[in-house]
């Protein structure tokens, strides 16, 4: 019975996004227990405090880059899109036009790159962060980076992870400029 519950809200969360998430279903197969335990990191990736959207949305799209290049940082950019984040802005972001972000946008995205390339920067810009958005702010990046790691990792962990694939934002289609994403 709880299998076929959860494999039911899986299927409406990929027809409400158009997204294949047969890792899901690997899991609700595998364990059910194990799905419901992934499920939580949904509220993870769902924090957030003090903080506008686009930063935030910024900083996880970022993380998502690190890990994936494909139906992962789509949906990222289709969840963004939906919390009213400008498609220039996460064009923006994709393309790492530091220049075309506003200063809050350009902020979230270069601490999320430093904090995962571990980098002495990311100390000015978490004060930075702080300043801004404090305590309850940080975190929230903190969250939306992780998370953003977490599901493209599980993903290509358990096979399903896919090429690099261009993306669609607001209408417009863009490559990914993978390099990028690595060099963070």
């Amino acid at each position: 019975m709880i299998k076929w519950f959860l494999r039911r809200q899986i299927a409406a969360f990929e027809r409400l996004w158009n997204y294949d998430a047969s890792y899901i279903h690997e899991l609700i197969d595998a364990d059910p227990r194990a799905a419901m335990a992934f499920g939580k990191v949904i509220s993870l990736s769902q924090y957030r405090q003090d903080i506008p959207a686009a930063p935030h949305c910024a900083a996880g799209l970022v993380a998502v880059m690190a890990e994936d290049c494909g139906p992962c940082t789509q949906l990222t950019i289709d969840m963004a899109q939906r919390q009213g984040v400008d498609p220039a802005v996460l064009r923006a972001v994709v393309a790492r036009d530091f220049a075309a972000m506003p200063y809050e946008v350009a902020l979230a995205a270069r601490f999320a790159e430093k904090t995962l390339a571990h980098a002495p920067e990311a100390n000015d810009l978490r004060e930075e962060v702080l300043r801004l958005w404090g305590r309850r702010g940080l975190v929230s990046l903190a969250f939306a980076i992780t998370s953003g790691r977490l599901f493209p990792t599980v993903k290509y962990a358990l096979g399903h992870g896919h090429a690099c694939t261009r993306l669609t934002i607001g209408g417009e289609t863009q490559p990914v400029l993978r390099e990028l994403t690595q060099a963070a």
